[in-house]
């Protein structure tokens, strides 16, 4: 029997062969070599090059007779269809192969279990790619270019939320991901506030054309326009606006994977609500394991971030609103009285112009740099600490 297969190996072999050199001295035309060998187009470059580049004897089989390796078992395919019906019918195709493989323990190759899907109907065929164009390249540099967007998506249940994602160019790794109402000043400037804490002052910041963005207009401007152009001016950072979809590919190619990924995995933890979802980005690992798997090698391994020390982050990033003290010494903000305590300078703050804060649970209220009140967000009272004034 191994004669026998060594014998049928050597007259393929030598057909192989015969067929290539008689396309390489030209005698048949390269598009027959398909037909002749049983091969596909695509193969046929390929011993082409082969024989161009190492010769005609490289073309052969080369494994002698020896036999192929072994199939994979009945039972993992069974197990691999089960699986996919039973458990992660929403995953895409790759997310499930990585939970079969990682936490299932099944052992069989990508393109195996993708043929296997496909033949049994539990995965589509992806339809042909089309023209080829070539994606810009990366910035060399963490911390050169951030991408900042929002993606309005059924994430969790029939719940339509919107995901914040902060992202650096260079390797791909998601800064910052956090799940809001709706995208807009607040969670732009939690954005900012979370990534200048964390990773520090970074050189350019990519977003849309959103109105929370400010004007374009407004960057060369003697004032910002808007509190987040207030914000990134503070730390030097400039603003690149995009004008369209398709210019913010990385991003949009990003929310794709987050949109197949991230859905699939928190239906199956049964997560249906806002803070339980926020709490799975970070705690649950999800974050942590989506950079691991897609943040790339930049091509320079410095950093372009700088870390700014001094500063109160919370102050820095809070929305600032500008308001005139009546004369009860009274400050209204959205319909809630602020009364004002007497000052050890002055008793009262009636007429002057001031800046009422927003952080995150708090309002403050300052007049020329200096805190003069503090209170919750229904307008109680709270002592006041000694804190920097961006």
């Amino acid at each position: 029997m191994k004669q026998d297969a060594r014998l049928a190996s050597k007259v393929k072999a030598m057909t192989r062969i015969e067929v290539i050199s008689k396309a390489m001295a030209g005698k048949i035309r390269w598009v027959d070599v398909a037909n002749i060998l049983g091969v596909t187009d695509r193969q046929v470059r390929r011993l082409k090059v082969t024989a161009e580049t190492k010769g005609v004897a490289f073309v052969v089989d080369q494994r002698g007779g020896r036999p192929r390796r072994k199939r994979v078992k009945a039972e993992v395919v069974e197990e691999l269809c089960r699986l996919r019906r039973e458990k992660y019918a929403d995953f895409s195709v790759r997310h499930f192969f990585e939970h079969a493989t990682e936490k299932h323990g099944l052992k069989l190759s990508y393109s195996h279990a993708l043929a296997v899907l496909q033949a049994v109907g539990l995965a589509e065929k992806l339809p042909k790619r089309g023209t080829y164009r070539r994606r810009r390249e990366r910035r060399p540099l963490r911390g050169m270019l951030l991408h900042i967007d929002a993606s309005t998506h059924l994430w969790f249940g029939d719940r339509q939320c919107d995901l914040v994602v902060v992202l650096d160019d260079a390797d791909g790794r998601v800064l910052y991901a956090m799940f809001f109402e709706q995208e807009g000043v607040a969670s732009t400037l939690a954005a900012l506030s979370h990534v200048l804490k964390h990773q520090g002052r970074f050189a350019e910041l990519y977003h849309d054309r959103g109105t929370h963005y400010g004007k374009r207009e407004g960057i060369d401007a003697a004032e910002p326009s808007g509190q987040v152009q207030r914000v990134l001016r503070a730390v030097g950072v400039r603003q690149i606006f995009a004008r369209s979809p398709e210019a913010r590919g990385r991003s949009e190619r990003n929310f794709r994977t987050h949109q197949q990924r991230l859905v699939a995995e928190l239906k199956l933890h049964g997560i249906n609500d806002m803070e339980a979802a926020n709490r799975y980005l970070w705690e649950g690992g999800y974050i942590a394991d989506f950079n691991r798997r897609f943040t790339v090698k930049p091509a320079q391994p410095e950093s372009a971030f700088v870390r700014l020390a001094g500063l109160d982050f919370a102050m820095l990033t809070a929305a600032q609103h500008e308001r005139t003290v009546g004369r009860d010494n009274v400050v209204r903000f959205e319909g809630t009285p602020l009364q004002l305590p007497e000052g050890s300078k002055r008793t009262t703050y009636a007429g002057c112009p001031v800046l009422v804060h927003q952080l995150q649970n708090e309002l403050l209220v300052t007049w020329q740099g200096k805190a003069i009140g503090r209170f919750t967000k229904l307008g109680d009272p709270l002592p006041l600490r000694a804190r920097k004034v961006a």
